[in-house]
């Protein structure tokens, strides 16, 4: 593949990353509540599901996914309901006091795991992804490589611009934060979250094929 193919892949890829969907809006999320460590875990489970719908794709799932409506619109549905699920979560949970250091500690890296598994599972629940992928990614793919290398290559580049788009995302996420530092208005900003992971749920499940 040409130099220039590749450039073209890249601002494709970055047009695509910039547009702010489910992923995005966990990660920044995450940025303004934790920090920037949580905002990476975020990220590298968006990044591992990423990994295995690439894989999937070189192996032509999506081509299964466009001939099984049945398995398609069940992969939808209960991608979509996850992310309801998320936000409903999030609406009814309250900030709870400051427990003691040790209870703090568990929580902490309990937490910090379930923050990389649940960007995991919201990279992964649009089963759409896997359909546009194997639509994109093929037309970058020429004969002059092993199509192994490129898929490995391809994948690399999209982790690049993914980690840069979304660390940017969380900065300017996080100096909005540090401007309205009140707890009132940090409420407002997780309702505000929160409903919209709902309305993306809603709309994954109730969007036409």
């Amino acid at each position: 593949m040409s130099f220039e193919t590749w450039g073209v892949f890249f601002v494709s890829y970055l047009f695509i990353t910039l547009a702010p969907g489910p992923n995005v809006l966990f990660v920044v999320q995450n940025a303004m509540k934790y920090g920037y460590k949580e905002a990476l875990l975020s990220i590298f489970g968006n990044l591992s599901c990423q990994a295995i719908i690439v894989v999937l794709v070189s192996f032509g799932a999506g081509a299964i996914l466009e001939q099984s409506p049945s398995a398609f619109f069940i992969l939808k549905v209960i991608g979509g309901l996850y992310l309801i699920y998320i936000g409903v979560k999030g609406l009814l949970k309250n900030d709870s006091p400051k427990s003691n250091t040790k209870t703090s500690i568990a929580r902490e890296a309990s937490n910090k795991l379930l923050i990389c598994k649940t960007g995991f599972f919201v990279s992964a629940s649009n089963p759409k992804t896997v359909i546009f992928l194997s639509a994109f990614l093929p037309q970058f793919i020429t004969s002059d490589y092993p199509v192994e290398s490129q898929f490995l290559l391809m994948f690399f580049l999209i982790c690049v611009i993914v980690l840069v788009v979304h660390l940017l995302y969380s900065y300017i996420a996080k100096n909005i934060g540090r401007n309205l530092k009140n707890k009132l208005i940090g409420r407002v900003f997780s309702k505000i979250y929160n409903s919209i992971f709902v309305v993306f749920g809603g709309g994954i499940i109730l969007s036409n094929r």
